[in-house]
Order: C-alpha cells, then structure tokens, then sequence
C-alpha cells in the first residue's frame, strides 16, 4: 500500500496538498472487521430558498463557479441533497404547496413557487452532478390542517379527512417534482418530530408517526405506485418529555415495532439530538438503512473551532453506522441569519457580490471530494481511530480522514506506511495498492 495523496487544512491554510514526511514512532491507524457492512450513498447539503437567493446576489461567473465548486464530481460532488416541501427556516418567507383552507381535493395544489427557488437550485445541482440522489421533508403541513392553524407550532389534526389530504400532498409533492425531472428518493414525512419553534415546525408522538406512516403515507404511496421510499425521520432525538435524551423509545422503537408501519419504512435520518439514538438503533434494526439528514448549523461566525467540531460529527455519524451525511445551508449571505432571525453558519457565503469558502468548505470537502458512492465505510482501530474515519472505495483506495487535535505534530501510520498531521488540522489520507 503507498500513500499518493495528502490534503491538509488548518486554521491558516484550507486544502494544501503534499506528503508530509513522518519521523518517529507513529500512532498506528489500523482497519478492522467490520461490525456491520455499510454502503456509502453519499455526502449533501439542503438546499434552500436562502441559498439561491443568495447565489443569484454574485455576478454570473462566480455564481457558476460557486456551484461548480460544490457539485461537479471532480469538487466537491456533493450527490446526496436534501429539499425542504414547503418553507423552513431558511425560506424566505412562510408558504406551503396549497394553503388554501379546507382544500381536502387539493386542487390548489403548486409548486409554481419551487421553480422560482428551490426546484432551480435542484436543476442547477443536476445539471452539474446528474448522480445526485434528492431526499425531502416538510418542516409543517399546510397551516389550515393543523392545530393551531398556524405554520409554527401546533399538531396536526389527527382526523381522517386532514391525514389522507396530507398523505396525498406529499404523493403530489413526489409526482409534480418527477414531472419536473427531479426524482425524490425519499420522503420523511417531517423534519424534527419534537421540535416547536417560530419557524415552520409541526410537534408528532411516536403514535401519531406510527398511524399515519401504517395507515395513510404508506398506502398512498403504494396506490400510486411511486417508487419514493419512506423513511422515519427526521428524528431530532429530545422528544416531547423534555431533554432526557435520546427518546429512542419515543420514536424509534414505537413507530418500527408496529409491522403496519415497518412494511413501509427503509431507513431511519437522524440528526441533532437525534445522534444519541443511533447506535441502539442500528443494534436493534441493522436490516435497515441509516442517514444524518442535518449537520448541525453554528451561529452564524464560521470559525474554525466550529469547523473541527462539524468534522467530530461526521466521525460520530459514520463510525456510527449511516450511509449517508447532509451538511445544512450550503450557501448565506454573511452571518447567516434567518427570515426568523437566527444565525447559522453555511459552507460559503456572500457578502457585497463577492464569495468566500468557509472552513467548513474545507472540512466537508476533505470527506466529500474522495469518497465515491458505493464505497465501504471502515472500522478503523488505534489510538488516533477516535480523531479518524475511514472508505474503501469501489476502485480499490482507501481514503481516511484524520483530524490531528494536538498543538504539535502527530506522526501516524496506516497499512505500513507512515506520514505526519500538521498541528491543530484535518488531513485526508488516499492509499493505494
């Protein structure tokens, strides 16, 4: 095995390449058997209302650039990507496909505001990287079949009449974005089951996912005959008792412990707090796929701190067992703060016409640039496994990712070949035979 390519990234300088000689005895990376085989299906982003707004504020050639950077597969390649149905707190303002009250025909059914935003960004996306498998979520229903009826907050009316139109919204939803030529692969029937805020947010039980997953989503999707998995998700982990933790109980293992509604579902997307419940998950359901379907988002500052922290999340989410992670807002202007006022931070962002590349770009792109869909993800062992993951890609090289914590240089070897990590950095490792 040789080692042919080394990319560093510290807080003075993103992406440098070159081998760094090693000296010293090495901390050994080693790769185990696996646990569990897992089968890469790739790295992604959301892709949101803000985020293209934002790319259309840059004139033409960088806006072009900043989407090649972040979906041609010889870049980033981002191939996993995410679509809100509807507003979420990266909208730029509240909508759903028919908010028209009490329209259980849904006949005001559109999606003429998408292609505007949303949908142009997915076109823009594909047109780059046809490979991109899309997955969705609602952030709330319609407002008219909740209560309250308001976009953020409240239930959904657990009422026939109210749980059949919402099953055949998201069919809707699915069949109009195919006409459009973007596939969904999945849907998860909302994001963040247990989270009430002033965005666009609906609270569920385990109970209630459970029904309507066995009795209406599952069905209408079958009746139609669209291809479109279910998937449980997203699961955001607290619950509605409070913060005691995972809630695995609450949602995981209520809604797959009924056959009614396990029939239907592929997969279980976790992010948040929702990472506290994967490992009893996998334990429990390894027949089934797992995704983050949300990294978490900072405050808005991008800083480097930040950035190693996002790269400890996708080693707590790979080595965890899912085949999938999804960065959140790929794109915002600078400081990154809401139409609801929050502040988050995004791989690159916009100010004054001008583009600049976040650190966490950089930390993404170390992970997304290398791996290819249909790699194998790695058990690594050693003392530096806790800081490191690792892919077995379909052609043969083994890619690992290494974060180097300490404020000096670590020397560390993997299949007999030794290199060093610059001080206070994230290193990708690409081996051959």
């Amino acid at each position: 095995m040789k080692l042919v390519r080394q990319v560093t990234t510290t807080e003075s300088e993103c992406f440098r390449e070159g081998v760094r000689a090693g000296s010293g005895a090495p901390s050994v990376l080693s790769e185990l058997a696996p646990e569990r085989e897992v089968v890469w299906r790739g790295f992604g982003g959301c892709l949101n209302e803000a985020g293209i707004a934002a790319l259309d504020t840059l004139p033409p050639e960088q806006r072009e650039k900043i989407l090649d950077d972040l979906f041609l597969p010889d870049r980033m390649g981002l191939n996993f990507c995410r679509l809100p149905v509807g507003a979420n707190d990266y909208a730029l303002e509240w909508y759903s496909l028919d908010e028209t009250a009490d329209d259980y025909a849904l006949e005001h059914f559109s999606i003429a505001r998408d292609k505007k935003f949303v949908l142009r960004f997915a076109k823009e996306a594909l047109a780059r990287n046809p490979e991109i498998t899309f997955f969705a979520s609602p952030w709330s229903p319609p407002s008219w079949m909740k209560e309250p009826a308001h976009y953020h907050g409240g239930r959904i009316r657990q009422e026939e009449k109210v749980l059949s139109a919402y099953a055949r919204y998201l069919v809707r939803y699915v069949q109009a974005y195919a006409a459009e030529g973007v596939h969904i692969a999945q849907i998860n029937p909302q994001n963040e089951f247990a989270s009430e805020n002033n965005y666009p947010t609906c609270l569920w039980s385990g109970e209630a996912v459970r029904d309507f997953i066995a009795r209406y989503l599952g069905p209408a999707f079958e009746e139609s005959g669209l291809d479109t998995e279910i998937w449980l998700g997203t699961i955001n982990g607290t619950g509605t008792l409070g913060g005691f933790g995972s809630r695995y109980n609450e949602f995981t293992q209520t809604v797959l412990d009924d056959p009614a509604a396990y029939r239907y579902i592929k997969g279980v997307a976790y992010q948040w707090e929702g990472k506290n419940a994967l490992r009893p998950s996998v334990e429990s359901y390894p027949e089934l796929n797992y995704i983050q379907s949300e990294n978490e988002c900072g405050d808005g500052t991008n800083s480097w701190a930040y950035a190693n922290y996002v790269f400890e999340l996708m080693r707590h989410y790979i080595t965890g067992g899912v085949c999938a992670y999804v960065y959140w807002n790929t794109v915002l202007p600078r400081g990154g703060v809401s139409t609801w006022g929050w502040k988050q931070n995004s791989m690159i962002t916009t100010e004054s016409g001008a583009a600049k590349h976040e650190y966490e770009y950089y930390i993404f792109r170390h992970a997304a640039a290398f791996v290819r869909k249909g790699a194998r993800v790695l058990r690594l062992g050693g003392h530096m496994s806790g800081n490191a993951f690792g892919f077995a890609n379909p052609n043969g090289t083994r890619v690992i990712a290494v974060q180097n914590p300490f404020p000096y240089e670590k020397t560390v070897s993997f299949g007999g070949v030794v290199c060093a990590l610059a001080p206070h950095s994230v290193s990708t490792l690409v081996f051959a035979e």
